[in-house]
């Protein structure tokens, strides 16, 4: 699959928020550039810029620190609990995120 970085509109970690969409979305060059595929001239790949690298970073932190907060709240066990009951109750395979929206 192949796939490029977009802008949403919405603001984050300082920056335009991207997300992930059909390479024939226009590419951020803050977040992402297009370069020919050497294998296969047709196709192009989509690599990560600096920038962009470092808004995947701070996203991941965000991450990190509301997924602590809610340990704090609940306690390992039960968020670990509660995790596994949302994975039943939406496997992972439930919604394909390269779907046409």
């Amino acid at each position: 699959m192949e796939i490029s970085i977009r802008a949403t509109g919405h603001r984050g970690a300082g920056a335009n928020a991207v997300s992930c969409g059909p390479t024939g979305a226009p590419v951020i060059r803050f977040a992402g550039e297009r370069v020919d595929d050497p294998q296969d001239g047709r196709r192009k790949l989509v690599r990560v810029t600096p920038i962009g690298a470092d808004v995947l970073v701070r996203s991941a932190e965000g991450f990190d620190r509301l997924r602590a907060e809610r340990v704090r709240a609940l306690g390992a066990d039960r968020l670990r609990a509660l995790e596994s009951d949302l994975r039943v109750m939406a496997p992972a395979d439930a919604f394909r995120l390269d779907a046409a929206a």
